[in-house]
């Protein structure tokens, strides 16, 4: 299945990190979602209870960024993911969670991970 809904470059606040500055001070996250699903009838009927409401897909990054805290961006996308997947009439989700601002020597645009979770 090729349809997907897309939510690029969602920007957060949040206090995740192995080192405890990080937990204290927070940085900026970026977050991409990925739902995967049949979208032909919402196509045809043009109506939202045939999709799936991608607002709270956005909540939910929202709420596990903003309001949880945890030390690996591993787990942070992990949660997110399998939350959209239990809330969401979805096939599958990706999340990618973005650091832009990582304490390495060099230039280093973002580190960052990404996770996929489908349905058995």
């Amino acid at each position: 299945m090729g349809d997907r809904i897309i939510l690029h470059n969602m920007t957060f606040r949040g206090f995740h990190g192995t080192l405890a500055a990080e937990r204290e001070l927070g940085q900026q996250f970026e977050v991409d979602v990925e739902l995967h699903l049949d979208l032909s009838r919402a196509i045809a009927s043009d109506d939202l209870r045939d999709t799936a409401d991608y607002s709270r897909a956005h909540t939910i990054a929202r709420e596990e960024v903003e309001q949880r805290q945890y030390q690996l961006v591993e787990k942070l996308a992990g949660s997110i993911a399998q939350r959209v997947l239990d809330e969401l009439p979805i096939a599958a989700v990706v999340v990618r969670v973005r650091k832009p601002h990582v304490s390495l020597p060099g230039v280093l645009g973002y580190s960052g991970v990404e996770v996929e979770r489908r349905r058995p």
